[in-house]
């Protein structure tokens, strides 16, 4: 029996505040306490989206950053083998030990100074990660407009939560009207709490519109900058490679120039030089004008091939 009698109460408690959703306009109205009221759920569910997007392109910008500086870190580690390469190149390349020749020595100062410039292109790469990339998206995580909308829309939600217990409350002071049979005092307190309804109902709309026109430039603002941060770090790339592949290119020339030295077959001294012998047709033809009827005997020499 008490079974039974607590499924009825909380069912007239139901039937009791589905009359207060209906007298108030519908403004609160189905069976998870939530509001009904066309305006005012879309103004829910366009602050809910909000707040969504708002963390996710949160979370996207920390991801950003951290990815960032850990390409930085690893950079800079880069930068610093870069250079001790530079330099042993050079070192190697100002000993010159080789007893034949300088060639690879010249090449290998060719290589460190390329190397050098290398790496401080790639330092600067590196600064404007930090400087153009990391850093504003670093100050927009933990900048005051993402956290102020985010305090608006948690104050609307926790207003809204009060006024789905004074919807509550009104259900109980209109039973007990029911009950007392025109008891001044119960009907003036249920008054009391519809007026404090109206009031929560207002103070929680007006709320709520601030609060998604805060969210909404927070995430116009999240969409723009963090773009605009993904293409200055293209860009810095971009101008890396472009300056590099230049130093190399010119790299290559020296180095390729010196090699050609290397390769080139020796040219023949000037004072061992020996004109090829006469071919057998220039020989031949310093005979054509000897007549033929002269005797071999004056001649005391012959040609002969074998």
């Amino acid at each position: 029996m008490e079974a039974l009698w607590k499924q009825a109460s909380r069912l007239k408690e139901q039937v009791a505040r589905q009359g207060v959703f209906r007298q108030f306009g519908g403004a609160y109205g189905n069976s998870d306490n939530a509001f009904t009221d066309e305006s005012e759920v879309k103004l829910h569910q366009r602050l809910e989206k909000l707040y969504l997007s708002t963390r996710a392109a949160k979370h996207f910008q920390r991801d950003v950053v951290r990815g960032v500086e850990g390409y930085i870190v690893t950079g800079s580690k880069q930068v610093e083998i870069g250079n001790k390469l530079c330099d042993d190149s050079q070192k190697y390349g100002i000993e010159n030990t080789c007893t034949s020749g300088n060639t690879l020595s010249k090449a290998a100062t060719y290589y460190g100074k390329a190397r050098s410039l290398i790496e401080k292109e790639r330092g600067n790469m590196l600064k404007a990660f930090g400087t153009q990339v990391a850093e504003p998206l670093r100050a927009m995580v933990m900048g005051a407009p993402l956290e102020d909308a985010r305090h608006l829309a948690q104050r609307y939600d926790r207003m809204r939560q009060e006024a789905d217990a004074q919807v509550v409350e009104v259900s109980r002071r209109q039973n007990r009207v029911r009950e007392s049979a025109g008891n001044g005092e119960v009907i003036s307190k249920l008054e009391a709490a519809e007026f404090k309804l109206e009031e929560l109902k207002s103070s929680m709309v007006g709320l709520g519109k601030e609060a998604v026109a805060a969210m909404a430039a927070v995430e116009a603002q999240q969409q723009r900058l963090t773009l605009q941060r993904l293409i200055a770090m293209v860009e810095a790339e971009r101008t890396y490679h472009q300056k590099v592949l230049e130093i190399l290119d010119h790299l290559e020339e020296e180095m390729v120039s010196e090699r050609q030295k290397i390769e080139a077959p020796p040219t023949p001294a000037a004072e061992n030089y020996m004109p090829p012998p006469p071919s057998y047709e220039e020989v031949n033809g310093m005979f054509a004008s000897t007549s033929t009827d002269q005797s071999v005997n004056s001649v005391d020499f012959f040609l002969g091939e074998v």
